[in-house]
């Protein structure tokens, strides 16, 4: 998963990134709290780690933001040196999801975020194959099944398609697809993914006229959506009589 870490003490933040960097996520350090409500205008994390001693712009300032302006609900963690009640307490009622008090070790730290992650993703343990409606992801054979029928993708199609079905509805920023897909890779030609998508959209009829509907978003990325399917005709039999008017 995707995570943004705000602390000011940038050796922390390297730590902490470390840490959950070598449990498999992507972390992006800020010791800034502006910088990183300008980076969530324009682009996705899955979860925040906030510490809440940051001179600019302080971790509650920040969690008080996403809870006013973010129009989804991004899980946040957050980790604070004050361990009184009061204060605690404060943290929750401005909208974290947890906390933690600092100094924290490596274990209790992957613990809560795994939770979080869990909770808000309603992530399951690693499974054979993953099932969107009609469509089939086989994790281990790296192919999708459409309605019955296996459909050739390469790998990167693969890992984009259920990338985007994980998220099915989110807006994905371009930087958080080429953050997982491509590695943060810098020497990406930015027509790589569109190229991508456009290939997807027609290997797997992602169509409104099969139920989906993927589209990008100017200056930001992709959109999938599952739409419901347009309301069928009305029978002959069924138009009102002569006279019934």
């Amino acid at each position: 998963m995707r995570i943004a870490v705000l602390d000011d003490d940038s050796a922390q933040a390297d730590l902490v990134c470390q840490t959950l960097s070598a449990a498999g996520h992507i972390c992006h350090a800020f010791v800034a709290g502006r910088e990183l409500v300008r980076q969530l205008r324009r682009q996705t994390f899955d979860l925040l780690v906030l510490d809440g001693n940051v001179p600019d712009m302080s971790g509650e300032e920040v969690l008080r933001w996403v809870r006013q302006s973010l129009s989804e609900r991004l899980p946040v963690l957050f980790m604070t040196s004050r361990g009184r009640e009061t204060d605690i307490t404060s943290i929750l009622n401005t909208g974290a999801d947890d906390y933690v008090v600092k100094p924290v070790s490596s274990a209790v730290l992957l613990a809560r975020v795994g939770s979080l992650l869990r909770r808000a993703y309603h992530l399951k343990p690693a499974a054979a194959k993953e099932v969107f409606g009609e469509i089939e992801f086989d994790l281990s054979a790296k192919h999708v099944v459409v309605r019955g029928t296996t459909v050739a993708v390469t790998q990167k199609e693969f890992e984009l398609a259920l990338l985007l079905f994980q998220h099915l509805s989110r807006p994905l920023s371009r930087a958080h697809i080429l953050d997982v897909i491509w590695k943060q890779a810098t020497d990406i030609p930015s027509r790589t993914m569109d190229t991508h998508v456009s290939m997807l959209r027609s290997k797997l009829g992602l169509r409104p006229e099969h139920g989906y509907r993927l589209t990008p978003i100017y200056g930001y990325g992709y959109r999938l959506e599952r739409i419901e399917s347009a309301t069928p005709p009305a029978m002959a039999d069924e138009r009102p009589e002569a006279g019934d008017a």
